[in-house]
């Protein structure tokens, strides 16, 4: 799962940033508007959360203008204002979710789990391919009953494979969906992965039929 944060504030961005990526989410931090505006408007995010005050542009600006280009991602509103009507004002904008300053990480984590239930989404779903099945709710991954255990990237790259089964995915593709923004990865960084992956998913289980596939020319797919 990908998240954008859109806080002036670096202690809280950074904060947050840390605590969604030990719950093995991918996370980008914009500290002013305008940038967060063009990461939301450019990139894939699974859920946004924006602050209310920002520099050069606020969260009711941010928020209006990218639903008016037709960008859906799931908004969560995250502000120091606690009355009614700032609420009103920030849901009406398009955001989907308000959070008020002070809050806990686990109503954060929990209102992102929320914002993810909406019907096109399935993040927290068990995904399944063949016998093969992840859980994002324990991070637990298991095929035919027996666990594997996986780092963090490649639990994500297998949570994006398991989210699009039997689709041929470009590195590109790969790059865009489980790492940073500005993250310089080379292309040959994910044959690693992959290889990694096969490893730990294919060649234990000889007598099953291999699960992570390469498209040559293409990319790679599962199932």
């Amino acid at each position: 799962m990908r998240i954008l944060i859109v806080e002036d504030e670096h202690r809280i961005a950074n904060t947050i940033k840390e605590g969604l990526e030990q719950e093995r989410y991918v996370v980008d931090v914009s500290y002013d508007g305008e940038e967060g505006y063009d990461l939301a408007a450019t990139e894939e995010y699974d859920a946004i959360i924006l602050d209310l005050l920002l520099p050069k542009k606020d969260g009711i600006e941010v928020c209006k203008e990218l639903r008016k280009e037709g960008v859906h991602t799931p908004i969560l509103m995250l502000t120091a204002k606690s009355m009614t009507k700032d609420k009103i004002i920030g849901l009406d904008s398009g955001a989907d979710d308000y959070l008020t300053k002070p809050f806990s990480f686990g109503e954060l984590v929990a209102r992102l789990r929320a914002l993810s239930r909406r019907p096109n989404k399935t993040v927290n779903e068990k995904l399944k391919v063949d016998e093969l099945t992840l859980d994002p709710r324990t991070c637990k991954v298991e095929r035919g009953g027996q666990e594997i255990e996986l780092t963090s990237k490649e639990y994500s790259l297998l949570e994006y494979m398991m989210h699009n089964p039997g689709t041929v995915l470009s590195k590109d593709q790969i790059i865009n969906s489980i790492w940073n923004y500005d993250a310089d990865i080379l292309p040959n960084t994910i044959e690693v992965y992959v290889k990694i992956l096969r490893s730990k998913i294919d060649k234990p289980f000889p007598k099953k039929n291999p699960l992570i596939n390469t498209v040559r020319g293409f990319g790679y797919k599962i199932g």
